[in-house]
């Protein structure tokens, strides 16, 4: 599928064929496309949760107040993402820099976030919302519908998937065959009212 065409035919699906599984392959591929996401400085701060336990799945889908689509997709990632990777060995984010390039990009990671927790966390959002989309149009390519959510109880979601401290829970996205079509699009504001040129 082309970009365009997938980045067209994306829709939020509340409803999947439960009975489908994703083969292991496309799982991977989806995943290798994933960890192709930009980030600032190259931190990769996404850590993912691949959800495959049925029983597992039904108390997630309490906590998302009985959405169907937590149960009835092939395929439930949990984006999270670590505030502090930044400070976590930062060299792992420059190996395949000349030296020149490390020398100049560590000394850079640490001044612009050291004591800036805002930035901390705002840069973990950043990163998930581009892993995000990159999951979902790579899933649309591939024949897969999927459905980004917030709506859960973000306290008993870190409960239940044990959410290391100094941890963020950024969306879950479901994935699967839609069972159901996704609802005609609600509107979308046109061009000239969220497109400005050099300022506001």
């Amino acid at each position: 599928m082309k970009v365009f065409q997938a980045i067209e035919q994306r829709r939020a699906v509340r409803h999947y064929q439960s009975d489908i599984e994703m083969p292991e392959q496309d799982f991977t591929q989806l995943m290798s496309a994933v960890l192709l996401s930009p980030t600032s400085y190259n931190i990769q701060h996404w850590r993912f949760i691949r959800v495959t336990d049925k029983a597992h799945r039904e108390k997630i889908k309490a906590a998302a107040w009985g959405q169907d689509q937590v149960s009835e997709a092939s395929e439930l990632i949990i984006l999270c993402a670590d505030i502090n990777a930044w400070n976590d060995r930062p060299q792992r984010y420059v190996a395949n820099s000349p030296k020149e390039t490390q020398d100049m990009l560590l000394p850079m990671i640490s001044a612009f976030y050291s004591n800036k927790e805002q930035l901390q966390r705002d840069e973990t959002m950043r990163s998930c919302g581009m892993a995000a989309q990159t999951l979902m149009l790579a899933a649309k390519g591939l024949g897969y519908d999927t459905c980004p959510m917030i709506g859960f109880d973000r306290e008993a979601l870190a409960r239940l998937i044990r959410l290391p401290q100094g941890h963020v829970i950024g969306m879950m996205i479901a994935i699967g065959k839609a069972k159901t079509p996704a609802h005609p699009r609600g509107g979308q504001l046109p061009l000239n009212e969220v497109l400005w040129e050099n300022h506001f």
